[in-house]
C-alpha cells in the first residue's frame, strides 16, 4: 500500500470529496463534507493508495491533529462470538488478506448477530 503526501490543493480536495462520498455511514452530512473538502485544501494531507486519505492540522512544531481521515480499508462481518463455521471461513479469508480484528460490536445489525470490524494495516514507505 502506497502512502504519499498530496502536494496539490485541488487534488487534496478532490480525494477528500470522493472518499467521503463513499463513506455515507460516517460522513453523511453534505454541508460537513463540503467544509472538509474546502479546508483540506490548505492542510497537510496524505493519500493511502486509492482507498484513503488523512489530513493533519499542524498546531505547533511538536503536535498535529488528525483533522479528517477517510479510509476504505475496513470490512464488517459476523463476529466470532456467533457459532458460524461459514463466517469463520470468511474471517480467515480477510485475515489472509492482511485484515485484523479491531472490535466486535453487539446491536449494530441486530441483537443476534455480532458485528466484527476488521481493519487493514497501512504501511508508509519513503519514496
Amino acid at each position: 500500500m502506497n502512502v504519499r503526501e498530496i502536494e496539490d490543493s485541488a487534488q487534496r480536495s478532490r480525494i477528500c470529496r470522493e472518499i467521503l462520498a463513499d463513506l455515507p455511514g460516517w460522513f453523511g452530512l453534505p454541508e460537513s463534507n463540503a467544509r472538509y473538502e474546502r479546508e483540506v485544501a490548505d492542510l497537510t494531507t496524505f493519500a493511502v493508495g486509492e482507498s484513503g486519505f488523512l489530513s493533519l492540522k499542524l498546531h505547533f512544531r511538536e503536535s498535529a491533529e488528525v483533522y479528517v481521515m477517510g479510509v476504505r480499508q475496513q470490512v464488517k462481518t459476523l463476529g466470532p462470538s456467533h457459532p458460524s463455521e461459514r463466517y469463520a471461513l470468511t474471517r480467515r479469508f480477510y485475515e489472509s488478506r492482511g485484515f485484523a480484528a479491531l472490535e466486535e460490536l453487539h446491536g449494530l445489525w441486530d441483537d443476534d448477530n455480532p458485528t466484527l470490524i476488521l481493519v487493514k494495516h497501512l504501511t508508509c514507505r519513503s519514496p
